[in-house]
């Protein structure tokens, strides 16, 4: 149905607006024709009204009438495909071209001063168009411009005052009129072009970014399976032997010793389940179905396991207000690994600027969780703020680091959610994490 509703929507190029370059350009082109319709249509009222021309209206006003036809199909056709391309907007620009060089044929030919809207419509075609498309459309506004010189209509006075004087009164006041027209047109539509163009590489940037972020992903995942894999052979010899040890008379019977072997085997078993987690994380586990858990249960059991990893960090809870209680304690959520590592990140991130305090917020309201780590230590730098998110961007003086908010902010991404980082009031920096609901509720 969404796919549907999706169709329904893009059906034609006004409803497109605001989607890509081309079909923002395209939009311009249109307001820009419209503009031309009107000022056509009120020159040539005002030539006849006001200085008395003689001007063919009908084939005149019937030319504007094919304008307004073509803006009332370009603004309503299917978008096929949903890109407006080279083509169409080449074949707009020669449409544009051909009914200028039709009124300049009704109304005196080359010898008339808006004959230099030509320059206009080629600045146009040298912005938005390819190289090539644009050569042909300079190449035939020369064309048509040499055409105008031999074959129109001349100008007539009303009433035989065709002297030299009026007629270059007249033309030098069009020329002006066309000199302001083509100054504004040009600041106007221009300026607005380029920033739909501008806009259009800053998102195909943002895409090349992502790709290789995703890139670097992929590989940090397949090094971390690896090393799992390759970890399992040493512990499980470390297992034997440290089983092998208990059962000795020489640990068996020393206390100290045999304490020290059930510290080891307790941090043996911890790397397993991190190994474990690892191969879980990257699908290698099978059999098993994600846990069903809610967002109050998920918190609960999040704070303690970290409470097990840092002892003696004082962690501070909070749960804002307003709360959806429904979706907070008795919607079902699935238990994800890679969610709760992330806030492990974070909360490890705060921990070691900030042995002293951590303070953990929760805020869930209008379909949307909102977690946030604040910390009292030193805070971000301005380069940090600037360059969030990215790989290797730590204070941190060693190699590896600055992984984790790089995951964090790519974990979030892929399901729908946000990461800010800022520094708080009063010091200590603040991570605020995003996400909907949706990326984590059961459809049932």
């Amino acid at each position: 149905m969404s796919e549907a509703l999706s169709a329904t929507r893009r059906l034609s190029l006004l409803d497109a607006l605001g989607e890509t370059a081309n079909q923002q350009n395209a939009m311009l082109l249109v307001q820009l024709r419209w503009l031309a319709v009107f000022g056509q249509a009120f020159t040539i009222v005002v030539g006849t009204v006001l200085f008395d021309l003689l001007l063919p209206m009908a084939p005149m006003f019937g030319i504007v009438g094919l304008l307004v036809l073509l803006n009332l199909v370009s603004m309503l056709r299917p978008r096929m495909g949903g890109e407006v391309r080279n083509g169409e907007l080449m074949a707009g620009l020669v449409f544009d071209m051909t009914a200028l060089t039709a009124l300049l044929y009704l109304s005196g030919g080359a010898g008339n001063p808006f004959v230099f809207l030509y320059a206009l419509q080629v600045t146009l075609a040298a912005v938005l168009l390819e190289t090539w498309s644009t050569w042909v459309l300079a190449a035939l506004a020369c064309l048509c411009f040499a055409m105008l010189m031999r074959f129109h209509v001349p100008l007539v006075v009303r009433g035989g005052d065709g002297s030299g004087d009026h007629l270059f009164h007249l033309h030098v006041l069009g020329m002006f009129v066309c000199f302001l027209l083509d100054v504004v047109l040009l600041v106007l539509f221009t300026g607005r072009i380029s920033a739909n163009l501008r806009r259009r590489d800053q998102r195909l940037a943002d895409l090349r970014q992502q790709a290789a972020e995703h890139d670097h992903i992929v590989r940090m995942g397949l090094l971390a399976s690896g090393a799992a894999h390759e970890l399992g052979t040493p512990m499980a010899t470390m297992s034997v032997i440290l089983g092998d040890w208990k059962r000795m008379a020489a640990f068996r019977d020393d206390p100290d010793l045999r304490q020290e072997l059930d510290d080891m085997d307790v941090a043996l078993q911890r790397c397993k389940r991190i190994v474990g987690g690892i191969l879980m994380s990257a699908g290698e586990a099978r059999g098993e179905a994600p846990a069903l858990t809610t967002l109050a249960e998920s918190l609960a059991t999040l704070v303690e396991r970290w409470g097990n990893v840092a002892p003696g960090v004082p962690l501070e809870v909070t749960i804002e207000e307003p709360l959806d209680e429904v979706a907070f304690r008795r919607t079902p959520v699935v238990s994800d690994t890679s969610l709760r590592q992330m806030v492990f990140n974070v909360l490890d991130n705060a921990r070691e600027v900030s042995p002293g305090w951590v303070g953990l917020s929760v805020r869930c309201h209008g379909g949307e969780i909102v977690v946030t780590v604040r910390d009292r230590g030193p805070g971000f730098s301005p380069a940090m703020l600037d360059n969030f998110g990215k790989p290797y961007q730590s204070s941190k003086d060693r190699p590896g680091s600055g992984l984790g908010l790089f995951l964090v902010v790519n974990v979030l991404r892929k399901l729908g959610g946000s990461v800010q980082a800022a520094n708080g009031d009063n010091g200590g920096a603040v991570v605020t994490l995003r996400l909907p609901l949706a990326a984590l509720t059961v459809e049932t």
